[in-house]
């Protein structure tokens, strides 16, 4: 990672901002106003900015326009460190870590870190996961602080995690107010192949909603069964024990409002591993591909989560 982040990019704004130019306007520049390609015009004295000469439009844009960095005042180059570093970091990096190593303030560096997490998260997924002859493993957990010694104080429960994970691909997890067979039939049948194999454990919500499935396979956790064959969830748990070290030694709290937008940064990380030959630098333009149509408004850290 030394060597990496010595990469210019890094450290001058302006080749920086040519190298976002170069990654996300492959046809020439492209008004983030209006979606023009091509037909701008650079203004020389302000360099990185272009006149868009639509008729209907006539705005001047910078590769920021339409992206979840418009409006920032930080410079891109940090923009783009910030982006490696978390790609980098396997359980994620906290805003007090990543502000000190960038040299700007916390609160900008958390709402930073959440419009990178924004960046993270897919507009919408490709189709179910699965498929013929493959594999998808289903497994609950749950996130949240323990209240024992805060009786003078009111704590919420646990939130809920849903994990659907298919083995050697893609990971999603999913909050979800309980954990029950109406919640689960109606996320399965939106999110897995009817022609998968499914893997769950020995819980009695799975018996009815496997049946709709190639096969199901179930583990009895409860006589401490773990493998039986490929029968198993421990890909799923293993993401999960990922995730907990991440939100209980890393950020140390997530509120639930904002537990998917951390769901989808560790979502994100899985999905572009190392496991499936995804380098450091190649997981970080996958991210910054992602930044495009995006826009997310400014909370205060303190409503929201405290890393």
């Amino acid at each position: 990672m030394e060597n990496e982040l010595q990469n210019k990019v890094f450290h001058d704004e302006s080749k920086a901002r040519k190298w976002l130019e170069g990654h996300l306007w492959l046809d020439g520049p492209v008004c983030g106003y209006c979606g023009t390609v091509n037909n701008a015009t650079p203004i020389e004295t302000r360099p990185g900015y272009f006149q868009c000469n639509a008729k209907e439009c006539r705005s001047q844009f910078t590769v920021m326009v339409g992206t979840v960095f418009e409006r920032s005042h930080i410079p891109l180059n940090k923009w783009l460190m910030a982006a490696f570093l978390m790609c980098a970091s396997k359980k994620g990096m906290s805003a007090h870590q990543m502000h000190r190593m960038l040299g700007i303030s916390y609160k900008s560096t958390w709402f930073m870190l959440h419009r990178l997490r924004e960046a993270m998260r897919p507009a919408k997924y490709p189709g179910p996961l699965g498929g013929k002859f493959k594999i998808v493993e289903v497994d609950e957990s749950y996130i949240g602080g323990k209240a024992t010694n805060r009786k003078s104080r009111k704590v919420r429960e646990k939130q809920a995690i849903v994990a659907l994970v298919q083995r050697g691909a893609d990971v999603r997890t999913f909050p979800v107010n309980k954990v029950n067979k109406r919640t689960l039939n109606s996320l399965l049948r939106r999110q897995v192949s009817k022609k998968s194999y499914l893997m769950t454990d020995d819980s009695n919500i799975y018996p009815n909603i496997g049946k709709k499935f190639t096969r199901h396979f179930a583990v009895n956790h409860s006589i401490e069964e773990y493998v039986r064959g490929d029968a198993h969830v421990n890909t799923a748990e293993n993401y999960f024990s990922i995730l907990k070290r991440g939100i209980n030694g890393v950020y140390h709290h997530v509120s639930h409002e904002h537990l998917p937008m951390y769901l989808a940064e560790f979502d994100f990380r899985y999905n572009a591993r190392s496991g499936l030959g995804v380098s450091d630098p190649q997981r970080a333009e996958k991210l910054l591909k992602g930044i495009v149509g995006k826009r997310l408004t400014y909370r205060r850290p303190d409503e929201a989560a405290h890393d």
